[in-house]
């Protein structure tokens, strides 16, 4: 399929639901989903989406947060961008259908998250946030008369031609393969959470966006950099290592940890306790969690009120015998969200043209080494806006040469599920979880370096491209930052306070501290 004023868009959490929406105001929009329309990682979201709503807040106290639990990475001016636009951000999806839940007044009801000064976090359904957001969204798409919806179409490779991005090439459910052609191609295609053995991602979290960009000349950014939610369900896990969430909104009600002996540990190790940054909060827990159980309660909140307040978690601790409210929770960190991926500006451009990624597989420098908790719906509704208006105004691609492109072999496609994609994972849980050392990532580079790639499936082979680039960013990255935290270095380093990105071939790292693509030396 070509027409000459198709967008693609590959994906269908909320970045690829509302540029569709916006695009297709003006273009016809094919939107490709590797699964059905409502699935991937904001579907399962459950916190909210940040916003200075309330009287006493501001966009510039929302952005002072955001930076500092960015522990200095974070692109200032982004920051300042994303934080300005979001209460316009919730009220566009308070106009397409959301129904978010409201205070005694009727106004929007707010929470409080980890290391926010303020509550600002809205939320629908208590915390089934990310459903709500998902059903509403994808509802517009469908009954939208300039949006073709393609379930089960797999995007395997960006096609590119004379210097650009043309469109995608996409393995159908049955295993046959189609080249979808368009004018501007739009990643929306989420994280990397399927590296890990234990995540809060769905199964399809499997960085294809990242690995198909990288594949054609794009660079990629900060992939070291990988926040682990404190607080998973600690049980088995299922498809793909899956763990059910338990909701930060939870923490910010006043849920307490407890260690095995019973003693809450938090409010002797950050002023904010409980509600201190994710980092810390997943450090500690992880600490613990490996001298016995570490769990959760609700003082004060009974079973009939936390399953009201939070039928997610009560349903997921339910499935798992638990009673939320009344029974101390097993909890232990798990992958949750990628600062880094495609190294783009906050309309999603990256450095190949007519190549944009938006949400969690693009990196704008809006969460540096550490994201603040209810950013991540935002920051894809605000690049979701400045994507389509990029689209719209036909501007200038940005100045910069993209990379050699590489495309999979056609075979690949086909390809059966092999065990060194589980190699893949079980390396990355070792050397990049909580806490990394150097020798543990030398024997991960190793490993990966030793895997051969093709004997990997779809899956495999993505992980595989960004599992190499994010441990040997974590080897270089000599210091401790946010999520990203190194035994042997205890604190940050002045000289590390730069963004490491990729570009050209898994040999070539560029240490940068602006957002300008360059390409490799």
């Amino acid at each position: 399929m070509h027409r000459d004023d198709l967008v693609v868009v590959v994906g269908s959490g909320i970045a690829g639901l509302s540029a569709a929406l916006r695009i297709a105001s003006a273009r016809p929009v094919e939107l490709l989903t590797k699964g059905p329309l409502v699935s991937g990682s904001t579907s399962l979201a459950q916190g909210g989406i940040a916003a200075a709503l309330q009287v006493g807040d501001a966009p510039g106290l929302h952005a002072l947060d955001t930076i500092n639990a960015g522990a200095g990475l974070c692109d200032e001016g982004v920051v300042h961008d994303v934080c300005a636009q979001a209460p316009a951000r919730v009220a566009d999806l308070v106009g397409l259908g959301v129904d978010f839940d409201r205070d005694a007044a009727g106004g929007l009801h707010l929470a409080r998250e980890a290391a926010h000064g303020r509550a600002r976090v809205a939320h629908a359904g208590g915390d089934a946030t990310g459903a709500r957001i998902s059903a509403a969204l994808a509802a517009c798409v469908v009954a939208h008369g300039s949006i073709t919806v393609r379930e089960h179409r797999r995007a395997i490779d960006v096609l590119r031609d004379a210097g650009s991005a043309v469109g995608v090439r996409v393995r159908r459910a049955d295993g046959t393969v189609e080249d979808v052609r368009a004018a501007a191609t739009v990643l929306a295609t989420g994280g990397l959470g399927g590296l890990f053995s234990r995540t809060t991602n769905p199964a399809g979290a499997t960085a294809d966006g990242m690995a198909m960009a990288w594949r054609a000349g794009a660079a990629l950014v900060d992939l070291e950099l990988i926040q682990f939610h404190p607080t998973a369900l600690a049980v088995e896990g299922g498809d793909g290592g899956w763990l059910p969430l338990i909701s930060e909104a939870l923490r910010g009600a006043g849920a307490t940890l407890h260690d095995e002996t019973g003693r809450r540990f938090m409010v002797d190790t950050h002023p904010l306790a409980e509600l201190a940054p994710r980092d810390v909060v997943a450090r500690e827990i992880a600490a613990r969690a490996e001298r016995g159980r570490v769990t959760l309660t609700l003082p004060g909140i009974g079973p009939a009120e936390a399953a009201r307040r939070f039928p997610s978690a009560a349903r997921a601790c339910r499935d798992h015998g638990l009673v939320l409210g009344r029974d101390p929770v097993p909890v232990a960190p798990a992958a949750h969200f990628a600062m880094g991926g495609v190294m783009t500006d906050l309309a999603g451009r990256s450095g190949l043209p007519q190549l944009f990624a938006i949400g969690e597989c693009a990196s704008t420098g809006m969460h540096g080494a550490n994201r603040l908790a209810s950013n991540a719906m935002l920051e894809g509704a605000v690049m979701a806006a400045e994507c389509a208006a990029a689209i719209e105004r036909g501007e200038p691609w940005p100045d910069g040469d993209p990379g050699p492109s590489r495309s999979l072999e056609p075979s690949v496609a086909a390809a059966a599920p092999a065990e060194e994609t589980a190699l893949v994972r079980g390396e990355m849980s070792r050397a990049m979880g909580v806490e990394r050392d150097p020798g543990r990532l030398g024997s991960a580079a190793r490993r990966l370096d030793e895997i051969d790639a093709d004997r990997l499936d779809l899956d495999g082979r993505s992980l595989h491209d960004v599992a190499r680039k994010a441990v040997a960013g974590a080897r270089m990255r000599a210091e401790s930052r946010g999520a990203h935290h190194r035994r042997d270095h205890e604190g940050p380093d002045p000289r590390w306070a730069r963004r490491v990105a990729w570009v050209g071939d898994d040999h070539h790292s560029i240490p940068l501290v602006h957002n300008a693509v360059r390409s490799a030396a």
